[in-house]
């Protein structure tokens, strides 16, 4: 099908299929609202790992979330496939993978996706699907990727991302002071993570600017132990790690004078809700990769592929871009995800005081 006739429809039930990540899952917030603006009577549902869902809670553009596991076995995927056959008047899958591509191809009766650039087991994707969008090596923030459906589909771009709904918060959050910072130490990955002893300095700087730390994560076991031994060496830190719904996190960010994170989905959900956002980068494209800065709206990325900016409520921190091979988009200098990367370790805990005190006194 060609791009004129992709525009040309009216879709009373839509489907947005994503496999990724927590982050990429808030990434197609503007791609949903998009969507909703322009066919408001639309049913759109999405079709995304159960683990992800939370980002989506409350959302007014989804009308249901649809999970299946992240590594399911052929039968079950048969299944889902099975379920999804024809249901839709058109299916869009956000990534580039064989079952994003697949699941788009049986569900939707115009079925639109990405198709990575010059891949020859990309053909049958081409060919199978109404309309493709290559994904190259130079493409633009993921943001800017996703509303490229927009274009296909004739259809306004709405730049927007939108966090969980915290309206029906149903846990107690933690007693907090004002000021208060929120800092998400440990990523997923090891090589998106930054030193210990630089959060230790920021840790005691904000101390002493009598600043509330409430200290944020996931319940991975190793993370816990982490993050409980920095509560045993400074006891007035609150530590929430493993103890919030993903909601309430979001409303503990939004409160919060500024949150300091690493590359990861929570730090893209802070700059969503419009706090002021100390993003720690290291090998990863802030091009392609940064959080997207609260009410920006442009065609253009956000930001550049080299050195520390700030852009909106985002203030992004590179790791020593001195060194000639930031950003890489590798898995750390060893190329796996339990890397070490050199450009964080050799950030220094001055740069980002520096910038705290601007944010500070401003």
């Amino acid at each position: 099908m060609s791009a004129s006739k992709a525009t040309n429809i009216q879709p009373k039930r839509i489907l947005v299929i994503t496999q990724r990540y927590l982050g990429d899952t808030l990434l197609i917030t503007p791609l949903l609202g998009s969507l909703k603006k322009a066919y408001p009577d639309a049913e759109i549902d999405v079709l995304l790992p159960a683990s992800n869902t939370g980002v989506l809670e409350g959302n007014p553009d989804v009308n249901q979330c649809i999970t299946f596991p992240t590594k399911p076995s052929i039968l079950n995927f048969l299944r889902l496939l099975l379920s999804l056959f024809q249901s839709y008047d058109l299916a869009i899958s956000a990534q580039t993978s064989d079952r994003t591509t697949l699941c788009a191809i049986v569900a939707g009766r115009i079925k639109l996706g990405f198709v990575d650039k010059e891949h020859r087991k990309s053909w049958w994707k081409k060919k199978l699907l109404s309309h493709s969008l290559v994904f190259s090596d130079n493409y633009s923030h993921a943001v800017l990727e996703n509303l490229r459906f927009c274009d296909l589909l004739n259809i306004p771009r709405h730049y927007k991302l939108t966090p969980p709904n915290t309206s029906s918060i149903d846990e107690n959050l933690p007693e907090t002071i004002t000021p208060y910072a929120v800092l998400h130490i440990m990523p997923q990955w090891r090589y998106k993570q930054w030193h210990i002893e630089g959060w230790r300095q920021i840790i005691e700087f904000l101390h002493i600017k009598n600043y509330q730390i409430v200290l944020t994560g996931s319940n991975h076991p190793h993370e816990i132990q982490i993050l409980n031994k920095l509560q045993n060496e400074y006891p007035y830190v609150i530590n929430t790690a493993g103890t919030l719904k993903l909601a309430s996190l979001t409303k503990l960010i939004s409160n919060a004078s500024f949150f300091i994170g690493p590359d990861t989905g929570i730090t893209h959900l802070a700059a969503a809700t419009g706090t002021q956002t100390l993003p720690l980068f290291g090998p990863t494209d802030p091009k392609k990769w940064a959080p997207w800065p609260y009410e920006y709206s442009d065609l253009n990325s956000p930001f550049s592929s080299k050195g520390s900016q700030q852009k909106g409520n985002v203030y992004l921190i590179q790791g020593n871009n001195n060194l000639n091979c930031i950003p890489c988009q590798g898995e750390g200098c060893e190329r796996h995800r339990n890397s070490y990367s050199q450009c964080l370790d050799q950030l220094d805990a001055t740069e980002v005081i520096e910038l705290i005190k601007k944010i500070i006194l401003n």
